[in-house]
């Protein structure tokens, strides 16, 4: 097949349906496969160049995860600002304004930021307490609690809002500051971003395997691939959402791993409801 025509044609069915809009705020038609068909011919096509083996296939010892998805409301500074957002939308579908002063990639991003804290949006803006990363804190304390005797480990991810050490607001100085606030020691929390160098990066790996440094965060480009810190983990942090199914997937491979001493380890994936959280969620269709 010299075509991707002809090969969606052969191996697949197109839907139209009704989905959340980029922006949080109403609803659009959007076209996407929603069948695959001749799934013999088309995994014989794929073999001729891969060679499949799957954790199943290989019977390792991993933990069982337990997923919990972890809904919060948006604050009424947030539902604000998403009405904001539907309206540059509009004006971009519409081409009120060029692509060069605002484009839906613009959008999405915001969109993406006041999902996450409305601070990154408006640093001034108030501290929401039922936000989902103040929700978080007080999880991730909780765990970090009742695990004091087994030093047990957990990762927080988010793709946005690193540490840039330039003095701007950002999540992880932010949880880190509240949960020291809580009586974790600081000692014990630590950034994937302050680690330069390999040998640095080693170090950092060696004291949460041992338990030394309990809550590790980091990006899914920094904390993916790579990282085996599973022996003690027990749980294990989704912030944010990664545009990519695969990236989840890398998340969940930190915990769910051979090596580690738990035997049920949790997932939890925190949701701004009615926002831009909620379309990259649809999107992978785990909440």
């Amino acid at each position: 097949m010299e075509h991707f025509d002809a090969w969606a044609s052969t191996f697949g069915e197109t839907q139209s349906a009704f989905e959340l809009s980029p922006e949080g705020t109403g609803y659009r038609v959007k076209t996407r496969f929603s069948k695959f068909y001749n799934l013999p011919e088309l995994m014989s096509m794929f073999k001729e160049v891969a060679d499949i083996q799957t954790a199943d296939m290989l019977n390792l010892p991993t933990p069982e995860a337990h997923y919990e998805v972890i809904k919060t409301m948006p604050s009424d500074e947030q539902k604000e600002i998403l009405k904001s957002l539907s309206e540059r939308a509009d004006d971009v579908r519409n081409k009120v304004v060029e692509p060069d002063v605002d484009n839906m990639l613009k959008i999405t991003n915001d969109g993406k930021k006041l999902a996450l804290d409305q601070r990154l949006i408006n640093p001034l803006l108030p501290d929401n307490s039922e936000s989902k990363v103040n929700v978080c804190v007080k999880n991730v304390f909780a765990i970090w609690d009742k695990t004091k005797d087994d030093r047990s480990t957990q990762l927080l991810f988010s793709d946005m809002s690193t540490p840039k050490g330039n003095g701007e607001f950002n999540i992880y100085d932010d949880i880190r500051e509240k949960l020291v606030a809580m009586g974790i020691p600081k000692e014990e929390i630590a950034f994937i971003h302050e680690a330069n160098s390999d040998k640095q990066k080693d170090e950092l790996f060696a004291k949460v395997r041992k338990g030394e440094i309990r809550i590790l965060m980091g990006s899914t480009q920094k904390m993916g691939a790579g990282t085996n810190v599973q022996n003690k983990l027990i749980a294990l942090h989704d912030l944010d959402v990664p545009w990519r199914p695969a990236d989840l997937e890398q998340r969940a491979g930190r915990i769910v791993r051979q090596g580690n001493e738990n035997k049920e380890v949790n997932i939890y994936r925190y949701v701004t409801e009615n926002t831009f959280d909620a379309y990259l969620w649809v999107r992978h269709e785990v909440a």
